[in-house]
């Protein structure tokens, strides 16, 4: 099948492609951040990319022709500037949406959405995708859904990889008030799966939430993390209010840092996510958190490739 990912050079993408590929399918890669997308055809010289960005009129509305299915990947994930949400997760996939339309295209649709939609967070994130979503089950066109909970897995990053790279540097690794939030951390190897079977068996007019099916607190993840990985850094909790304070200091000197108070107060605020059986639904294996870790932390091939902010 042809396949066409947006958001490509992302995590999701990234982590899809190869899989992708093991299977069969014809892909074609699109994404707006040039080392990303460089990484990403230098490693499958193989697949089509095309550097593009959606929110704009562009060569990339022609590589949608022949498209079986798109999956919809692309998103503002972090940052401190609104606009960027608005352009990355709303104004772009409208644009996707009337390129498909105006070709005419018979395609499906994957929308890969987030769990953030059913949260009691409020930011731009959340916001920005409850209405991206809004706008794809709107278009008429044949469409999954899947709202995936906080992933890991390859080229992670922002999140656990972020997190990971971070203990292999820093003496102390700070942990916000307890660290007894709630986690139902996503295996990346688990979902791409999942999308694959969106892909090959048409699962259209269905919505289904993504949650790993083990739950975990925070601080006993990151625990998890520094065993898998070996590394020597001590684990110290702090009050919320100096962990606000530090992200904001450091804000100051990075435009995009990979932690925001944004993301800290969705962090700390409890959600519980439904768990279905998606191996079942999907035919899915899910992986073991643990062996998830490893797979993610020590696999010879993608480990040590990082992305760029």
């Amino acid at each position: 099948m042809k396949v066409v990912v947006t958001g490509a050079a992302g995590l999701v993408g990234q982590n899809l492609v190869p899989r992708l590929l093991a299977r069969g399918h014809e892909i074609i890669g699109i994404d707006k951040h040039p080392a990303n997308t460089r990484i990403l055809a230098d490693m499958h010289p193989t697949i089509t990319t095309v550097l593009a960005d959606l929110a704009q009129d562009g060569d990339w509305q022609s590589a949608l022709d022949g498209a079986d299915v798109v999956v919809v990947g692309h998103a503002q994930i972090g940052g401190l500037v609104e606009d960027e949400f608005i352009r990355n997760n709303i104004h772009a996939t409208e644009k996707l949406i009337e390129a498909i339309k105006a070709r005419g295209l018979g395609c499906r649709l994957v929308h890969i959405s987030s769990s953030v939609v059913n949260s009691a967070a409020v930011d731009w994130y959340t916001e920005t995708k409850k209405k991206q979503e809004a706008y794809v089950l709107a278009s008429g066109l044949p469409t999954v859904v899947l709202r995936p909970t906080l992933m890991f897995g390859w080229f992670d990053r922002k999140h656990l990889g972020w997190l990971a790279r971070f203990m292999q540097k820093a003496p102390v690794f700070p942990i916000p008030g307890t660290g007894r939030y709630l986690r139902q951390p996503l295996y990346e190897g688990d979902f791409c799966d999942i999308i694959a079977a969106c892909i090959e068996r048409d699962f259209s007019g269905n919505i289904y939430n993504i949650s790993g099916q083990e739950r975990i607190d925070y601080i006993d993840l990151i625990r998890l993390i520094k065993d898998v990985t070996q590394a020597r850094t001590r684990i110290l909790t702090i009050p919320v209010p100096l962990f606000a304070l530090l992200l904001r200091t450091y804000a100051l000197v990075d435009r995009n840092p990979p932690f925001t108070v944004k993301q800290l107060k969705a962090l700390t605020t409890p959600d519980v996510f439904e768990v279905i059986d998606w191996p079942a639904i999907f035919g899915v294996r899910a992986t073991p958190l643990r062996q998830a870790m490893e797979e993610t932390f020590r696999d010879p091939r993608y480990s040590s490739v990082v992305l760029e902010f």
